[in-house]
């Protein structure tokens, strides 16, 4: 009675489709686990992993911007045999060989947020970074056509994204009566305190600053140094002279620009990129076909529609 019992449950389990399926391990990479809008990321893959039921999303990367340190956790997960990385890449050149020692283990590598186009990942997810950096540089055109000096600041000078949202910001600016001055773009290395430090030294450096923009949340992600900065430099603001274009719309970039605190944001969507991760990782696994580039979209935030995204 007790074996014809046990082999009911047995076949029982086995016919249960979430049981039968194969469980995937997808793990997500960032280049710092210390930047919050790689968190917006990790809790969009959760999502997702939750949702489709036969997925694991692991969150692992470096505590700080540390090329060297995302390889070798890479180099791990490749030792683990997991089924799938999707990769956020901090250095163009390290990370093409820690994707083909992937793809030669027979794990197949997404980028996302930023991407290493001449490796083996199968597919980028994010941001045309390009579009990025002209939509802060049209934004910034909008706010003060009449011109002045600006400065950029910008994450590591390794990260291809990140070169090229510089460079879509000086195309929408070349032109216009807006200079770059020497010494830009700083670069932080994702470090939101440096971020905020180095807003202080360019204001230092250049006392008829018009205008900075930084090219990632970096600064915000400090919000209580960031607010010193700009009550610091409140009167410039309010009269015009002083403006602060800002990437990313994470919800406490919102609330600063909500209460004053930023001209004008442009955003990304990581919530997105890391459902979208999980979805091409696992129609890989399956056997699909996947679109090699998969571009998130962007937002445009001002004080007039700021309202709108926090709800």
């Amino acid at each position: 009675m007790k074996k014809i019992l046990l082999a009911t449950v047995i076949a029982a389990m086995m016919a249960s489709p979430a049981l039968a399926e194969t469980k995937y391990r997808f793990v997500i990479v960032p280049k710092a686990m210390n930047n919050p809008f790689f968190d917006v990321a990790r809790d969009g893959c959760l999502k997702r992993a939750k949702e489709l039921g036969n997925v694991e999303c692991i969150y692992k990367g470096p505590i700080e911007h540390e090329p060297a340190t995302q390889a070798q956790i890479i180099q791990d997960f490749v030792t683990q045999k997991v089924d799938g990385l999707a990769i956020s890449v901090a250095d163009v050149a390290a990370m093409t060989k820690s994707i083909e020692a992937a793809s030669a283990a027979g794990i197949p590598v997404v980028t996302f947020d930023a991407d290493a186009p001449g490796s083996k990942r199968i597919a980028y997810i994010g941001t045309n970074n390009k579009d990025f950096g002209l939509a802060l540089g049209k934004q910034l055109l909008q706010l003060r056509p009449e011109g002045g000096k600006y400065a950029m600041i910008s994450g590591g000078p390794g990260a291809k994204n990140l070169a090229e949202r510089v460079d879509g910001v000086r195309e929408a600016l070349k032109g216009s009566k807006w200079a770059e001055v020497s010494g830009s773009p700083t670069f932080c290395n994702d470090d939101s305190a440096l971020a905020v430090q180095q807003m202080s030294d360019l204001r230092t450096a250049t006392p008829d600053l018009a205008a900075i923009v930084p090219i990632g949340g970096w600064p915000m992600f400090a919000p209580e140094g960031y607010k010193a900065f700009v009550n610091k430099n409140k009167k410039d603001i309010d009269a015009g002279k002083f403006t602060l274009v800002v990437a990313d719309t994470l919800k406490m970039q919102l609330e600063l620009l909500r209460d004053g605190y930023s001209n004008a944001l442009t955003g990304q969507r990581p919530f997105e990129m890391g459902e979208k991760a999980m979805d091409v990782l696992l129609a890989i696994k399956k056997g699909e076909k996947v679109p090699e580039i998969i571009y998130t979209g962007l937002d445009l935030v001002t004080k007039d529609n700021v309202g709108q995204l926090l709800k």
